[in-house]
């Protein structure tokens, strides 16, 4: 039987971490809350069996693979250092060049306690070769080419040595993700999880209201803190895309400068927003000038919302939800626009993804601009996913069963959709064509939305033409 861990550690620990240091498990695997200590106890970790070893007479081998070299270093000198010294063993540091399998070179940090070695080196597949050692991945969820570097890692411990894998979340599509969840692993891995809420009732010393305040950013806190798996893999918009966009000037209807708004209005009455949202391009750039948004109004109320933008900006086109109780505000504001200002937009599977693809490359290509730490914007641009349809063809879905954090059903998102694809003239005509028999083809469906009876006559809001012609068939 090899040798029990100490039963006190030589520094003193919270319960959670007590839990997790005494726990010698081969496989254990630890989603913590931010500035709960897990990097610092894993070391502790580290560093006791370094003293078991040694009292045992033998020596042991430990890698530390973290996400960058900042972090390794981090590892080894305010974990691996600090711990030793409080065990009262002597430490002996090196730092060197360390190549890998493949040729590439590497900055390593090695400490020899008691004999035994640590080795700490920044994560990737080439580092995760050429040991065989125990491992502890640190914040492996956001280890770049994680699934890469569990394949190179796992022939490491396979002659049984001990695996420590500890992160927050960050996302459902990462190798940390399937270790939490999978059910199949449970018989293999111990599964510790500790939020910031179960930290501060067991000792941790933090202000929870004061840091959430600080944080100001309620994503943020929910995935860093308490740790829910923000599906960041399958977004739309990831937050990377939504931060990047965001501009102080941005929202401000003072500083409309004259040139050509689109307006983008998602429909909605009850339970749902209505949105209306107003880009003007300024170059090559569509900036926010204003966002308005209302629950639960009149019909009155919206259409007197919407005479207000357009008598303030005078836009190049409005284009509107007219899926379902748009039909009548459609047709209303048609009445008084115009019909060359009024797009009315039928919101099939892939109309909507003609949309979001028009607003999505706004965000990629950096040509938006939105406002600046508006919670609930930010959490409607986030809720829209991508998902694959029953024939494999993508289709969007709104996370959470269709309800965002920002109190709508991502409907900030579409009308934001439906300005950018009328600015990018990606908004398809309404073009009234009689359809012979039914089509057969599931796509042709899908894109020409549910059909319209009229007189005993089918008729759809777009051409078969113009389908042919944008699958590429002609």
């Amino acid at each position: 039987m090899p040798p029990e861990p100490t039963s006190r550690a030589a520094v003193p620990l919270h319960a959670y971490q007590q839990r997790w240091f005494l726990d010698r498990s081969r496989f254990k695997v630890g989603m913590f809350s931010r500035q709960s200590g897990k990097t610092w106890t894993t070391t502790l970790e580290i560093v006791d069996d370094c003293y078991v070893a040694a009292v045992d007479g033998r020596t042991t081998r430990w890698i530390i693979l973290s996400r960058g070299e900042r972090q390794a270093k981090e590892a080894m000198r305010e974990g691996v250092r600090l711990h030793a010294r409080a065990y009262g063993m002597a430490v002996h540091e090196s730092e060197y060049e360390w190549r890998a399998p493949s040729g590439e070179r590497y900055t390593a940090l090695e400490a020899e306690v008691a004999g035994s070695r640590i080795t700490a080196l920044p994560a990737n597949p080439d580092t995760a070769r050429g040991f065989s050692a125990n491992v502890f991945l640190d914040e492996f969820a956001r280890h770049r080419d994680s699934r890469e570097i569990w394949a190179a890692l796992f022939p490491v411990v396979s002659a049984g040595w001990k695996l420590r894998v500890t992160s927050t979340p960050n996302g459902k599509g990462n190798k940390f993700y399937e270790l939490m969840t999978d059910r199949e692993l449970n018989s293999i891995w111990s599964r510790h999880q500790v939020d910031i809420h179960q930290a501060v009732a067991e000792g941790l010393p933090r202000d929870v209201a004061a840091l959430k305040a600080g944080l100001n950013d309620d994503e943020l806190w929910r995935q860093e803190y308490e740790l829910e798996w923000l599906d960041e893999a399958s977004s739309w918009l990831s937050f990377d895309l939504i931060n990047a966009c965001e501009h102080d000037d941005a929202g401000d209807p003072a500083r409309y400068g004259g040139g050509p708004v689109y307006i983008g209005n998602d429909i909605a009455r009850r339970r749902h927003l209505w949105v209306a949202w107003a880009l003007e391009l300024v170059g090559d750039v569509a900036w926010t000038r204003e966002i308005t948004a209302l629950r639960g109004q009149t019909f009155k109320a919206q259409d007197l919302a919407l005479d207000r933008l357009v008598q303030r900006y005078h836009p190049r086109k409005v284009a509107m939800d007219q899926t379902g109780m748009g039909e009548k505000p459609v047709e209303d504001a048609t009445d008084r626009y115009g019909a060359h200002v009024v797009e009315g937009v039928v919101f099939s599977a892939a109309r909507q993804l003609d949309l979001a693809t028009a607003l999505k490359t706004r965000f990629e290509d950096r040509t938006i601009r939105i406002p600046r730490g508006d919670r609930a914007l930010r959490a409607d641009l986030h809720a829209v996913k991508k998902m694959a349809g029953p024939t494999g063809h993508p289709r969007l879905v709104v996370d959470e069963g269709g309800e965002s954090a920002g109190g709508g059903h991502a409907d900030r998102f579409w009308a934001a959709a439906l300005a950018a694809g009328a600015a990018a003239g990606g908004v398809l005509p309404v073009d009234y064509a009689t359809a012979g028999p039914r089509e057969s083809l599931d796509a042709l469906d899908d894109y020409l939305g549910e059909p319209e009876y009229h007189g005993g006559g089918v008729r759809r809001r777009a051409s078969v033409a113009e389908y042919v012609r944008r699958m590429g068939y002609i």
